[in-house]
């Protein structure tokens, strides 16, 4: 059941793990791992409402399997970066510098 503790423990989630995204800027595989903390916190509350308002759980799959695709892109451009600069240090990029 999605109680208001639940939902307030879900928004806290959401929050701090936004922090953490915005404050990260060093690393490319912090920021990749904040943005599947989105998007575990988000599917958390996807199932829990769902479930609270008996629907299906078929939205469900389909969130997990384009969240999915969006880790595996998320990995395979690190691993392009890493493979033609060497490091995923954001400052050592080329193209991200004014």
């Amino acid at each position: 059941m999605l109680t208001l503790i639940n939902l307030m423990f879900f928004m806290i989630l959401f929050i701090f793990s936004l922090m953490v995204f915005v404050s990260s800027r060093k690393h490319l595989l912090v920021t990749l791992i904040s943005l599947e903390f989105i998007v575990l916190v988000m599917y958390l509350f996807l199932y829990n409402f769902l479930s609270l308002m008996n629907y299906e759980y078929y939205f469900s799959m389909v969130f997990l399997t384009f969240s999915v695709c969006e880790g595996t892109l998320g990995l395979s451009i690190l691993v392009s970066l890493i493979r033609t600069y060497g490091t995923d240090y954001f400052q050592t990029y080329n193209i991200l510098q004014c």
